[in-house]
């Protein structure tokens, strides 16, 4: 009977229709002892997919080595994944679809190992006609007959009958994570630098600076109108206690202070708070502040995709709009300088174009030729460049090969460069919004580093982008001693 093809034709109807549609009970339906149950087993996905959900990263659940040393000597589930289990009858099975959840109750009785199948019931044990009521008994029975969870939900019923077609979810894939935390890791390992942070005047770039700061990677010092700046930290509940303010009375003010901190050796790297990117870069490029270099200021993106091996940098995605040959050689000494800093001794430097070959209609294939010409002549170093490579086969070996390129950089790259600012940034963007790539951004070519970020950047990438810049100083330093 376990095969529902050997069912009888109205028993096969139903389980059909079971699996195919959702559907309610209304409270005149619903009698004390009405019942319903699911079950499930416990995967290490579920625990993996319940906490990158939550957020609850407790290494209770997710490394086997700190369970072993704990009161239950393996990894088990977060005590509310039997907790939504209990809520899916719910809203599916009893009463179903157009339930009010008003409160539960659960005491959790033993733990739920990966392995453990569960069946997860409930019953109703009350019922209050004048408020549709429900009291319902939930308890969760591993494959021993134990329970391992129990506790008590009230419900309002629905009162109007609900089928609908059940939802296609949508496909999850879990891939090893951590690049970031790991870049981040080894910049905390070098010690914090002091970073001018550049008028931080809404929450969200206020509270990047202090996180990277409880993080270990800067020291931040505040560049903005003082009153203006205590006033949001307070309502947003963040604690400057500690933190060195530079108090000055606009954003134009604040890029000029900060930039003259850096020419002084005051501060090691700028980071660019809530005020517009070029007004920032003006005060960085003005011929007062002492800050260029020989160096084109260039910018590059760090990424990881879950679709490639490695972390890679696209360049230049934000400062170099058209960018000529000459420039286009800055932007890849610069990215080679931050390979460098990052670990890749000799990073390989693909040299992007709509196609693979030279066509002097495309000038962008032109640029990589001569590019490459150049490196052969040690006019760029410490990498190895190939070019024009399409995107395809910078990133691919299997395109590479039916394509037939023979190249040391094609389907392994370290670094992307851009034909333009345009395709840079588009490529950056859709990758992070499609392709689930993780980001960081620096600024080089000055003689700080810049944390240039945008407003739309997650905390996660505000702070990988200060351990970049911890990793460049520190590299530089090294240098110059």
């Amino acid at each position: 009977m376990n095969n529902p093809s050997a069912l009888p034709p109205t028993t096969q109807s139903a389980v059909d229709n079971d699996l195919a549609v959702v559907r309610n009970l209304v409270f005149d339906e619903i009698a004390v002892g009405t019942s319903a149950c699911i079950q499930r087993s416990l995967t290490q996905t579920d625990v993996q997919l319940f906490a990158v959900m939550s957020g609850d990263d407790n290494p209770q659940h997710l490394d086997p080595q700190v369970a072993a040393n704990s009161c239950f000597p393996s990894v088990i589930a977060h005590g509310m994944w039997g907790g939504a289990l209990i809520s899916a009858v719910l809203g599916t099975r009893l009463p179903g679809p157009g339930t009010i959840y008003l409160d539960q109750t659960l005491e959790f009785l033993a733990p739920v190992r990966i392995g453990d199948t569960l069946d997860v019931s409930v019953t109703v044990t009350a019922r209050d006609p004048t408020t549709q009521r429900l009291t319902l008994a939930c308890v969760c029975t591993n494959q021993d007959g134990k329970r391992v969870i129990a506790g008590e939900a009230r419900v309002i019923a629905p009162t109007r009958k609900i089928a609908r077609p059940r939802a296609t979810l949508p496909e999850v894939r879990l891939v090893e994570g951590g690049g970031m935390q790991r870049l981040i890791d080894a910049a905390r390992l070098r010690g914090a630098i002091r970073v001018a942070v550049v008028h931080p005047c809404d929450p969200t770039s206020l509270e990047a600076a202090v996180d990277a700061c409880a993080a270990g990677l800067i020291e931040p010092v505040l560049v903005a109108p003082a009153q203006k700046l205590r006033a949001i930290a307070q309502a947003a509940g963040i604690d400057l206690s500690g933190i060195a303010i530079e108090d000055v009375p606009h954003s134009h003010a604040a890029a000029a202070r900060a930039v003259e901190l850096a020419g002084q050796g005051k501060v090691d790297a700028l980071m660019k708070g809530s005020l517009h990117t070029d007004e920032l870069m003006s005060a960085v490029v003005a011929t007062s502040a002492g800050l260029r270099t020989a160096r084109r200021i260039t910018h590059c993106f760090l990424m990881q995709s879950p679709a490639y091996p490695r972390p890679f940098i696209i360049t230049d995605a934000a400062i170099s709009i058209a960018p000529t040959l000459e420039e286009k050689a800055d932007i890849i000494r610069n990215a080679i300088d931050l390979a460098h800093a990052i670990g890749v001794k000799q990073p390989r430097v693909a040299i992007l174009a709509a196609v693979e070959t030279v066509n002097p209609r495309m000038p962008a294939t032109l640029d990589a030729a001569a590019l490459c010409k150049m490196a052969d002549r040690g006019q760029i170093q410490g990498g190895v460049l190939d070019g024009p490579l399409a995107f395809d086969n910078a990133v691919s070996a299997a395109a590479a090969r039916i394509k037939g390129i023979v190249s040391p950089v094609a389907g392994q790259a370290d670094i992307l460069v851009a034909p333009d600012l345009e395709s840079g940034n588009m490529l950056a963007k859709q990758l992070e919004y499609l392709g689930g790539a993780a980001s960081a951004g620096i600024v080089l070519g000055a003689r700080v580093p810049i944390i240039l970020t945008s407003r739309a950047d997650s905390r996660e990438a505000r702070i990988a982008s200060c351990a970049l810049a911890v990793l460049l100083v520190r590299r530089n330093a090294g240098l110059a001693a």
